[in-house]
């Protein structure tokens, strides 16, 4: 990788100054741990519903997900109060709304304790807020009851970031870069937010994406703290982060497909969008791979930390850019561990990075320095961020 240090004029294992870097991880989870062996049991008693074939329709789809565990908001106690949360052509969205802005609300703040204490240090020298959330909607927005929360001060510049999905989180990593290299001296927290009560509903031969979502999605909260020239003898920087791009597939806004009704939210995923992202996902990483002086097809060479959106996109991903199985090793840990949390999930996937990386050095294996950070969100969009891995 020698020639792409000198080609981007950095020192390996150092921070470039002026360049941000992720300086803090951390992560929150609502209580309720779901085990996927019991979940279609669970599901089908809390829902009253005795449809055999949509039973096993779910069941099929749990043991294809990869996902062995997932925390999510809705419980016992939420549908003994609201019991319409499980029935159908309920409008609902009133509740619904009540209990997520709290939930994502509690769960930000507890994310960004977590990175503040990894971080090292005060509240006070956090400049800008960055938040992102596809399960609330409240004027004043959710970054204000985190920044009131959390204690920030009054002059903590504000951004929200709603309904972008799965690409939330690479999409506020993208902005909250830009902030912190364009002003000197800063200190942003990006923080993401989600739960699967905005979507909660019952089993319906009439929504069989609904289904998918129940067997994959789960719910919970990161949050990263990211500036540039990191004072060494507090903060330690995790990734440097370099070309940030978004793009979107024309002609494809209709793939993933979200509406918000008075029964809360409804998506639908069309079949063909793993084969978009294998289709699309070459072209999209030639440039970075350029970047650090790698050529086409060298898609080895490199670390990745992708957003989990499924087994079938990182299989898919997978076999186009021809990676080792150890590629996707962290993005697969996260899926299997937390589900598709959205938004949030990226943070899971560097944090299995970090400490992938630790275990890789400390047995003296070779870690890739250069590598890209990558999701997909609905557009089609693809964000992606080709970033250091300092610790090396």
């Amino acid at each position: 990788m020698g020639k792409g240090n000198g080609a981007l004029g950095a020192s390996k294992g150092k921070a470039n100054p002026g360049r941000a870097s992720i300086l803090a991880l951390g992560k929150a989870f609502p209580p309720q741990l779901v085990l996927q062996d019991y979940l279609v049991d669970s599901y089908f008693k809390d829902t009253s519903c005795d449809d055999l074939d949509l039973k096993r329709k779910l069941t099929r789809l749990c043991k294809t997900t990869s996902v062995k565990t997932r925390y999510v908001v809705m419980s016992e106690e939420i549908l003994k109060k609201h019991p319409e949360l499980a029935m159908e052509g309920q409008a609902t969205i009133k509740q619904r709304l009540e209990i997520c802005n709290k939930a994502v609300t509690d769960m930000a703040i507890e994310a960004s304790q977590a990175a503040i204490k990894n971080w090292g240090r005060p509240l006070s020298d956090i400049t800008h807020l960055v938040y992102v959330s596809s399960s609330e909607a409240r004027l004043p927005g959710g970054d204000l009851f985190l920044a009131r929360g959390l204690g920030l001060s009054p002059h903590t510049q504000r951004l929200m970031l709603y309904f972008m999905g799965c690409s939330g989180g690479v999409a506020g990593l993208r902005v909250a870069k830009d902030l912190a290299e364009n002003n000197p001296g800063s200190r942003v927290l990006l923080v993401t937010s989600e739960t699967t009560i905005i979507g909660y509903k019952p089993p319906s031969a009439h929504r069989p994406y609904d289904l998918v979502g129940v067997a994959l999605f789960g719910d919970g909260a990161g949050a990263m703290l990211i500036g540039a020239d990191p004072v060494l003898a507090i903060e330690r920087p995790l990734f440097e982060l370099h070309t940030a791009t978004q793009k979107f597939i024309p002609n494809t806004q209709n793939v993933i497909d979200g509406r918000m009704s008075e029964e809360g939210i409804s998506f639908t995923i069309a079949r063909e969008l793993p084969q978009i992202i294998e289709d699309n996902i070459g072209s999209f990483c030639e440039t970075f791979l350029q970047t650090v002086g790698l050529h086409e097809k060298e898609y080895n060479k490199i670390f990745w930390a992708v957003h989990p959106g499924g087994p079938a996109i990182l299989n898919k991903l997978e076999k186009r850019l021809e990676l080792l199985p150890k590629k996707l090793k962290a993005s697969r840990r996260a899926l299997m561990d937390y589900g598709n949390a959205s938004s949030n999930t990226i943070v899971y996937v560097l944090e299995y990075m970090v400490d992938e990386s630790l275990k890789t050095k400390m047995g003296g294996g070779e870690i890739e320095e250069w590598g890209l950070i990558l999701a997909f969100g609905p557009g089609i969009s693809f964000e992606g961020i080709l970033a250091r891995n300092l610790s090396v």
